[in-house]
């Protein structure tokens, strides 16, 4: 007997009730009604179309395919994957094959502990990245030789120019504007180098190392080992450039540091590179997390983070963002760089590769890798072909003849095996980690033709006989490296994992609870989104591998280029800016070179308005320009009169503006059409800021509302999460007549119609390895699913701004007294009644399990907050609440029922310690441990009380203290 189905579902409604979508987007049906009620609206449809102006509304849905399941888009993808052909990359240049510890892999790279956290600045919940980014810091110490090290850049190319930056802010050779680069450099790191010094106005020389002595330079930059890999002592070079009050930087390999004399014993200034080669794959060019180090004469011109070692009111040592903490939101056009993130998450994994093989396995991987190439070369020298170097530590290069060249080539490529081949009749082979005796023979075959009877246990043996001479014993390391404990306590793999897990405790990520950040989008970062990262065909690809070999990455990158473009309303896109600043940088390049094309070079004036993000202004500096600032009403929107006037006054001279929008206090303002018409009419450019494009997907576009160039948060947008501190992606979309003007790459072209053009970034589509979120984040939810995103933020966002201002007063609203996906809480009043501070409210609700909201920007004494789509009605109201309570429990203090430095938010956070000492406060352990049932149910516990900023900048120390000190 059958049984009807009578009021059951379709077959196409069950199907629905699969899909992503309902699972990204946080409210379910009951909940959403709920809120809307709250708000007095019918629908979610009604509430956008109250909220978001009518004259930028796009009619319909993108142009982009349905929403997949999990299972078809993860298929879907692995079949794009399999076009990749992943040979054995000889190729190096900074790029190589490494052993990623699967205790690392696992525990770290795919752990939702460690890739949703946020960058630390909250520091009392987040001592466990901050360890493990000050264990970064001490082994770029050691292994460099200099006094003091960033949380790491970009890349080593971001590196490169910022070392150049630096080294004309702090050179006495004020009168020189010169700057020398070794044409044994890398050549993308060249490249890089080249058009930052354009942009700046610096003059630039490329020429062989030793030619440094002839020029009077305010600073160079050497290679060590250099791009061919050769060894040498540049000790002399270094005195001949300071003996000229120059600077000198040092491109290093880490790798090679184990081994060879540090470059700061040599005498550089500074000492950059990547740290990729401990355990972090290549990715087809990133992320990896490059590093930075300097004399500590130096420190205030450092550029990005710094992690140092303060203590918190018990007087324990505890960890914070030292100096550059936000440095662009304060010195704004005046900071040292627009870099406003780095690579925490692979500097991370880099440190524990430290931690976990130590000083005495670190050096066996040097040597052993070093031994490879040792006999390679000795079988070439017997063989009859000589290397270009008899000094080298990892990459053996040959000069040839063409037709030997292309023979050893398609022997080679028939093999499986890729050759660095870039430099005419040269091939170079740059051994790794993952070289083994089987590989090596496959190089001898290649090389010297199957019948070569080498044998390697012979050879290896000759070579111990002999001795190597291969490192110069003037440049064979002395000095002891990583002796801290830290990197000699966790060598097997039970203390590994649980050193690991220890730190990953002290840290509130979004596997915890929600983090409302304003601005920085802190969305579900969906496990099927995540797990191709980890795929050998995305990890293993090295970023010059010949383009027929990567078919499968051009295939992804170009349909995700399609797909955002469509949703931009842009006509191009450059995935090659590695984070949203270097969007910023790229996109004013653009606008830059556009202008010089049609005889406007002059166009130097850049309109930022007084909201903007402070990368805005330090971008802006980076290319040239002279930042006019233009006011903001006293509703937050632009000030449209003050606008006009500046508009007219430099038309001769505009070359743009920059806007976000909606606007960093949470608007839609109903005047940003007139507003690209106004920049339009004077000849200047528009760049939308893209940071708060999570509001517009799917509703409007930034090339439907009139602007010329944005960059993309893919890491707040587009899903890739925020990695403690980075990895970010900040593509750029552009109009048509821009396109020309995008970067390109000396290595690998782009495109034939940017070919010739500067690269921003070390590999040609910057974190190739991280697109594959997006492009599922895309797939997953497809083209209804974004635009649901875009009206559940709004609507989360209407719905906490309107319970929390039963509370708190709301700064900014627009039309019909809505936000958009965030909303501005301004806690002043509350200073002026209780003297209680929004820095105290923010570690008050460390309390109650939270990490506070963006605090004091755009607005002094202010929360920005933005609870993102992906929060349902539960965790928001769990977020009111706490809100709520610690309004009340301000009450109190303004009454004096709790003394003004004797309360829960005076004295917050509180830790174990705080209930196991003595208690004898003016509020109970259950008050501030436990505010409310919900804390008590999910507790998580800082392990610091608050920190001392004043102390950690008065006593910058950037290195590992000794582990007495934790375990006193």
């Amino acid at each position: 007997m059958t049984t009807p189905y009578n009021d059951s579902l379709s077959l196409a409604d069950l199907e629905q009730r699969q899909d992503f979508i309902r699972r990204h987007i946080g409210p379910n049906e009951a909940q959403t009604q709920a809120m809307l009620q709250e708000l007095g609206v019918e629908s979610v449809d009604a509430l956008v179309d109250e909220i978001v102006p009518s004259d930028i509304r796009l009619a319909n849905l993108p142009a982009i395919e349905e929403s997949k399941t999990e299972v078809q888009a993860l298929a879907d993808l692995r079949a794009v994957a399999s076009l990749n052909q992943v040979n054995d990359s000889y190729i190096g240049l900074g790029y190589y094959g490494t052993l990623t510890p699967n205790v690392i892999l696992r525990n770290v790279l795919e752990n939702p502990g460690w890739y949703t956290a946020y960058t630390p600045y909250q520091p009392e919940i987040a001592q466990g990245r901050l360890e493990a980014l000050l264990n970064f810091q001490q082994m770029c110490i050691d292994l460099t030789g200099l006094e003091l090290a960033s949380a790491s850049l970009l890349d080593e190319g971001t590196a490169a120019a910022e070392a150049m930056a630096l080294a004309k802010r702090v050179s006495k050779n004020k009168k020189s504007n010169l700057f020398f680069i070794s044409s044994d450099v890398y050549p993308q790191t060249i490249d890089v180098v080249k058009q930052r010094a354009e942009m700046f106005g610096f003059d630039i020389v490329i020429a062989p190392a030793d030619d440094v002595v002839e020029h009077d330079v305010f600073g160079a930059l050497l290679q060590y080992p250099s791009a061919t890999g050769e060894v040498r002592d540049i000790e002399h070079l270094i005195a001949k450039v300071h003996e000229k009050k120059g600077i000198v930087a040092v491109a290093a390999d880490i790798m090679s540091l184990v081994l060879l004399k540090a470059p700061g014993e040599l005498g550089a200034d500074a000492v950059i590179g990547s740290s990729q080669r401990f355990g972090v794959p290549m990715g087809y060019g990133g992320p990896h997390a490059a590093f930075f180090t300097t004399s500590e004469k130096y420190k205030r011109s450092l550029p990005g983070r710094i992690i140092g070692v303060s203590k918190d009111t018990r007087d324990n040592p505890a960890l914070r963002m030292a100096m550059q903490t936000r440095e662009q939101h304060i010195r704004r056009e005046k900071a040292n760089s627009n870099i406003c993130t780095a690579q925490v998450l692979l500097a991370n994994m880099a440190s524990f590769y430290a931690v976990y093989h130590g000083p005495k396995g670190l050096k066996v991987i040097a040597e052993r890798i070093h031994r490879f190439a040792d006999i390679l070369a000795h079988a070439a020298n017997f063989k009859g072909l000589t290397p270009l170097h008899g000094q080298f530590f990892d990459t053996v290069t040959f000069n040839l003849s063409s037709e030997k060249k292309a023979e050893i080539v398609a022997r080679a490529l028939a093999k499986g095996v890729n050759f660095r081949t870039d430099v005419e009749n040269q091939i170079s082979i740059s051994v790794d980690e993952t070289t083994n005796r089987a590989k090596l023979i496959t190089l001898f075959d290649i090389l010297f033709g199957e019948d070569h009877n080498l044998d390697i246990e012979l050879l290896d043996a000759e070579l111990r006989v002999l001795g190597s001479s291969s490192i110069p014993a003037s440049l064979v390391r002395e000095s002891d490296i990583l002796t801290h404990p830290v990197f000699n306590s966790y060598h097997s793999e039970t203390e590994m994992l649980r050193y690991i897990k220890k730190l990953e405790n002290k840290d509130l990520a979004l596997n915890h609870s929600m983090i409302s950040l304003g601005s920085c989008t802190m969305k579900l970062n969906a496990t099927a989104q995540m797990i191709p990262v980890s795929w050998p065909e995305f990890a293993n690809m090295h970023p010059f591998a010949p383009v027929d070999q990567a078919q499968g990455y051009k295939q992804m990158i170009d349909e995700l280029g399609e797909a955002l473009i469509e949703l931009t309303g842009y006509d191009n896109i450059s995935m090659q800016p590695n984070s949203g600043a270097q969007g910023e940088y790229a996109g004013l390049i653009a606008i830059h070179k556009y202008h010089e094309s049609r005889g406007d070079g002059h166009r130097n004036i850049c309109l930022i308005p007084a909201s903007a993000h402070g990368t805005n202004p330090a971008s802006a500096m980076m290319v040239g320009m002279k930042v006019v600032v233009v006011d903001c009403d006293k509703e937050g929107n632009v000030d449209m009169d003050d606008l006009r006037s500046k508009a007219s006054e430099l038309a001769d001279n505009l070359s743009c503006i920059m806007i976000t929008y909606p606007s960093t206090h949470g608007v839609y303002e109903t005047t940003i059409a007139e507003i690209c018409n106004i920049i339009h009419q004077h000849g200047g450019q528009v760049y939308l800021d893209g940071a708060n494009m999570n509001a517009q997907v799917g509703l409007t576009s930034p090339g439907y509302i009139g602007a010329d160039v944005s960059h993309l948060n893919l890491h707040k947008t587009f899903a890739i999460p925020h990695g403690g501190g980075g990895p970010g992606m900040g593509p750029i979309g552009v109009k048509a007549h821009l396109a020309p003007f995008l970067p390109d790459h000396a290595l690998v072209n782009v495109s034939e119609s940017t070919q010739g053009n500067g690269a921003v970034s070390a590999a040609p589509y910057g974190s190739a390895g991280i697109l594959c979120i997006s492009y599922l984040y895309i797939a997953l939810l497809g083209r209804k699913g974004v635009t649901d995103a875009s009206k559940y933020a709004i609507t989360n966002a209407n719905y906490l701004a309107k319970k929390l201002s039963q509370h708190y007063p709301i700064l900014y609203a627009g039309k019909n007294g809505r936000v958009a996906h965030e909303c501005i809480v301004d806690l002043r009043p509350l200073k002026a009644s209780s003297g209680i501070t929004e820095v105290d409210i923010a570690k008050r609700l460390n309390d109650y399990g939270f990490h506070a909201p963006t605090m004091s920007f755009p607005v002094a004494g202010t929360f920005m907050i933005e609870p993102t789509e992906s929060e349902s009605k539960v965790e928001l109201d769990r977020f009111i609440e706490a809100m709520v309570s610690i309004r009340d429990e301000v009450r109190k203090v303004e009454s004096g029922e709790w003394p003004s430095d004797d309360n829960p938010l005076h004295n917050a956070p509180h830790t174990m310690a705080d209930i196991t000492a003595p208690w004898d406060r003016a509020y109970s352990i259950q008050e501030a441990v436990f505010p409310v049932p919900a804390a008590a149910a999910n507790k998580f516990w800082p392990t610091v009380n608050r920190i001392d900023d004043v102390y950690g900048d008065r006593n910058l120390i950037c290195s590992c203290p000794p582990l007495s000190v934790y375990q006193d």
